[in-house]
């Protein structure tokens, strides 16, 4: 996956070789930062105005001042396309951080905040996605306020590291028994006609493609429900699946090794993927 040469550096654009920061950065030392990654159909984003809030909300949950305003940093991100002439199918990754002052825990003040973005190409995951996937479960040791986007990912990272040596897709997060969400995305679960998934607290990233999903549901007429099932109740599910930017709608056809249903994606599955596919066509023209 290449990384395209002109990179978005607070709110100018510079060269990604030119990109360079203090040793003392608090993203690099603390983990203190969010960050977004936001998806990229032929160039052109998919629900940007939905990360860019969230960038905001994640920011302003643990006090970082943003040094643009959502429209500048819109028009920033739509200009970062046209500069690397981006026509494809990609991400861009966004990070802002405390920015960069002497080490010490305490807030430095009058400190600016370092923020940057490159864009990577990232084709769709086609095979995985009209197959399925199998994951595995671990203990959600995160900590409580998960709905921050933060750069503090060291449990996902153990998680999905897990997940990969088990010849696995994801690893799903449970406390308890209770699912959550995955190392990396949200998760849904079907029975009986209807969807279920973790409610939108503090526990799980509120995730854009998760809130797109309870759309398409509603527009197919397909109950959504906001409540928690459990990792038994998983293997007696009719369809799973997950979702994120980079996974898409992605059926799930095993957890730790055993096959939900019949191994194969199920309708109701299907059904949020092509609906999915169609918002992101929709998207070029809205654009």
């Amino acid at each position: 996956m290449s990384v395209y040469p002109i990179i978005l550096s607070q709110t100018h654009f510079t060269q990604q070789e030119d990109l360079t920061y203090p040793f003392e950065e608090r993203g690099l030392q603390f983990g203190d930062g969010v960050y977004e990654v936001i998806r990229i159909y032929d160039g052109t984003y998919y629900l940007l105005a939905e990360h860019v809030d969230r960038l905001f909300r994640s920011a302003e949950a643990i006090k970082i001042v943003l040094p643009f305003s959502k429209k500048e940093i819109t028009d920033l991100l739509l200009n970062l396309l046209d500069k690397n002439g981006m026509d494809s199918d990609g991400i861009v990754y966004m990070q802002a951080t405390r920015g960069s002052a002497p080490r010490t825990h305490a807030f430095p003040s009058e400190t600016e905040a370092n923020v940057y973005a490159y864009i990577r190409d990232m084709p769709c995951k086609t095979d995985d996605l009209s197959k399925g996937v199998s994951t595995i479960t671990e203990r959600d040791t995160r900590w409580e306020n998960c709905y921050i986007k933060s750069l503090n990912l060291l449990p996902n990272v153990l998680a999905k590291q897990a997940a990969q040596e088990s010849n696995s897709y994801e690893a799903i997060f449970h406390r308890d028994g209770i699912v959550t969400e995955c190392s990396s995305s949200n998760i849904f679960l079907i029975k009986n006609g209807n969807i279920y998934t973790h409610p939108a607290t503090k526990r799980i990233l509120h995730g854009c493609v998760r809130m797109r999903i309870e759309q398409f549901a509603a527009n197919l007429q397909i109950p959504f429900i906001e409540e928690a099932f459990s990792t038994a109740d998983m293997a007696m599910a009719d369809e799973l699946f997950l979702s994120s930017t980079t996974s898409e709608v992605m059926p799930i056809i095993e957890v730790d090794n055993k096959t939900i249903a019949n191994g194969k994606p199920g309708s109701i599955t299907r059904k949020i993927q092509k609906a999915y596919v169609q918002d992101a066509a929709l998207s070029k023209v809205r654009t």
